[in-house]
């Protein structure tokens, strides 16, 4: 009976049982033995992975605009170089609004970065000729019926996104996913996270801001944009906004932003930065936008280094996959690239007289070797392992107002002198990540000239489909005798008994 209930659940289940007991004659003592149950499929091989490899541009430009909001007229193309066109271009503010106690600690205003992004997107995607009827956006538009009501940067920034898109940004490019998606959904996933700063929903959509939307779509007609508007992100007078090739938008994923105050009382958001996480393809990337502590006097340097200790130490972006296996980084220097730039403000180690002796004598050399930035990195206490280009042009910080001059030349009172010094900064960090150009624009426009850096970086391309046809030709490894359950006669014949 024994015999025949476990050739019924042999041919039930498809499996023998796994609890299989050795009898020997009365005269042996008998000895219980477990088997681990058998794996008809044997050792399973790895996944193959086809993985190529191709080189992108990236653009980076970080200003202080001295908290103005950009004037009628003013253009951004002589800085984005629309000629030589990049894949994805960062863009980074510093002071965008005045840092007075209304913008640090009551409302935030957006209608300056608004203002911004307008601006960008007029230099990325040119409009086409229209007629009377429609006219294109301007800066006179922004300054009367646009901005009337209090702008909304969500609802804003929601017209230069890529309308098939959208918040699907956020989720999972894992192949486990990758499979399961279809061609015609090319972001939805079920590991997506609960709505966060890059999402909308429709009572957001709808906030008061509707003539606003309007408005816009009328001059965007985004749907035959060149870039995508991909991410936004506003903390007091810090502004990051990230676009990328129309092409390239359905393999950006992952898509996270953190935001650290290092300002007023260590956490207020007049100083400190706005970093932007995301994946291209299979390749993390991490943007970090930051306006460190400023003054010029000595031990400055060192509150500096502390802003950027604790920012690696402390910044963390939110989980959003839970695909088994695989992780994505939640920390800046876990990414496979790294771009750092802002208004660092590390200054010169030398007197007011003495840089202005240097620089008029064009010695950049002396003056870099005085360089705060590279003295603290070149000892260890701040940015190891990080690099810089070689700097080729004049300080950047600090000139007087619509001026070539610096701030202090033409006065009197040494108080008030600002030593010249390269504030801003643009700094990398990983493999497969090379500097193409390191040099700043000139504008009069604030007491910063802006500085701008071109990237080429190393994307890992995943080729699902060359995956799928390894694995369907891939030899099999099972015999069809490998398949078939041990016959009642097998066992017999090992003297064993089954249960």
């Amino acid at each position: 009976m024994r015999m025949r209930r476990a050739l019924h659940m042999v041919l039930y289940f498809g499996k023998r049982p796994n609890l299989i007991q050795t009898s020997f004659p009365e005269t042996q003592s008998t000895t219980p033995v477990v088997l681990s149950p058998v794996n008809l499929n044997g050792p399973q091989p790895a996944t193959p992975q086809m993985i190529d490899s191709q080189t992108f541009r990236i653009f980076v430009v970080t200003w202080n605009v001295g908290g103005k909001p950009p004037h009628n007229g003013f253009s951004l193309d002589s800085f984005l170089r629309v000629d030589e066109p990049a894949d994805i271009y960062v863009l980074g503010f510093q002071e965008i609004v005045p840092l007075n106690a209304g913008n640090v600690l009551v409302i935030e205003d957006n209608e300056p970065a608004a203002k911004w992004l307008h601006l960008i997107n007029q230099a990325l995607n040119k409009p086409p000729l229209v007629d009377a009827g429609h006219r294109p956006y301007n800066a006179r538009t922004t300054s009367g019926l646009l901005f009337f009501q209090k702008t909304s940067l969500k609802a804003v920034s929601k017209n230069f996104r890529s309308p098939e898109c959208g918040k699907h940004l956020k989720t999972c490019n894992s192949s486990h996913e990758a499979e399961k998606r279809k061609v015609d959904t090319c972001f939805r996933c079920q590991q997506a996270s609960a709505k966060d700063d890059n999402s909308f929903t429709e009572e957001e959509e709808l906030d008061g801001n509707g003539f606003l939307e309007r408005e816009m779509n009328v001059v965007n007609n985004n749907n035959n944009n060149g870039y995508y508007l991909i991410a936004s992100k506003q903390m007091v007078g810090i502004f990051v906004s990230v676009w990328v090739r129309k092409e390239l938008v359905q393999h950006i994923t992952h898509l996270r932003v953190s935001c650290m105050g290092r300002g007023i009382m260590g956490c207020l958001g007049n100083k400190g930065c706005i970093s932007v996480s995301m994946s291209l393809y299979q390749t993390s990337f991490c943007f970090v936008c930051s306006h460190l502590a400023s003054g010029e006097k000595d031990g400055d340097e060192l509150r500096r280094n502390s802003d950027v200790i604790e920012i690696l130490k402390n910044t963390q972006f939110p989980k959003i996959c839970k695909v088994p296996g695989h992780r994505i980084p939640e920390k800046i220097l876990q990414h496979d690239r790294v771009i750092w730039f802002g208004d660092l403000n590390y200054r010169i180690a030398l007197s007011y007289m003495e840089t202005r002796k240097l620089l008029e004598e064009y010695k950049w050399d002396a003056l870099l070797e005085k360089d705060q930035l590279k003295i603290e990195r070149e000892a260890g206490r701040v940015f190891k392992g990080w690099k810089e280009g070689k700097i080729f042009f004049a300080p950047t910080y600090k000139y007087s107002n619509n001026s070539d001059a610096y701030f202090g030349e033409t006065l009197i009172s040494k108080k008030k002198r600002r030593t010249p010094a390269w504030c801003d900064r643009i700094l990398w960090h990983g493999d497969g990540i090379g500097q193409l150009s390191y040099v700043r624009c000139e504008s009069r426009f604030s007491d910063h000239r802006p500085v701008c850096a071109v990237f080429t970086v190393d994307v890992e391309v995943s080729d699902l489909r060359s995956q799928r046809s390894l694995l369907i030709s891939a030899p099999s490894r099972l015999d069809s005798e490998e398949l078939l359950c041990p016959s009642p006669r097998y066992y017999a014949l090992k003297n064993l008994t089954l249960y």
